[in-house]
């Protein structure tokens, strides 16, 4: 009994390390919330690949589908994949704490969500466009192409604006009668 878990200790340190053989049972790319993740990668990093999802957040999820996080994306058994989908999916089962979640109080039933991939940027595009058509501050800043958040607008932003060019231009010809 104490060899197995000895043996199994040193099969995970083998694992994180990188030192094993790549084995038959080594994908790689796993299929997590519709992103293939690189398998070479341990599944804290390779989490982060998903719009969406950061470092903390990442860490959240292993922790909570009991991964350990520094195990190789490869690795993975089909289960954990399955569990690791499935928190990420459905964290509303999970308990997970509001401050974590990328969209609270959402505009249309107030609930508390968080989004992923193709869902996250349809959000944001539905936001600016629903900012635009009531004309709020921060809507008529996003149609002109201007900083929304009160950034300087004097030595900043001037890129892509047309032909303006910064400083004081230079004159092509002195103007006649003068010396």
């Amino acid at each position: 009994m104490v060899e197995q878990k000895a043996q199994a200790a040193e099969d995970a340190r083998k694992q994180v390390s990188g030192t094993n053989s790549i084995g038959k049972d080594f994908k790689y790319f796993v299929r997590i919330a519709n992103t293939d993740l690189d398998g070479n990668k341990q599944i804290a990093n390779a989490f982060r690949k998903i719009k969406g999802v950061s470092f903390m957040f990442s860490s959240m999820i292993c922790h909570l589908a009991g991964v350990d996080k520094a195990t190789k994306t490869g690795y993975l058994s089909d289960e954990q994949v399955k569990k690791l989908d499935d928190v990420l999916n459905n964290l509303s089962n999970y308990n997970v704490p509001t401050w974590m979640l990328n969209r609270r109080r959402n505009y249309e039933d107030g609930k508390d969500y968080h989004l992923v991939t193709g869902n996250l940027s349809f959000a944001e595009e539905n936001d600016v466009k629903r900012m635009k058509k009531i004309r709020s501050y921060r809507g008529v800043r996003h149609g002109i192409g201007l900083p929304v958040r009160g950034q300087r607008t004097k030595s900043n932003f001037r890129k892509n604006k047309g032909k303006v060019s910064l400083g004081v231009a230079k004159k092509t010809e002195a103007k006649a009668g003068r010396v």
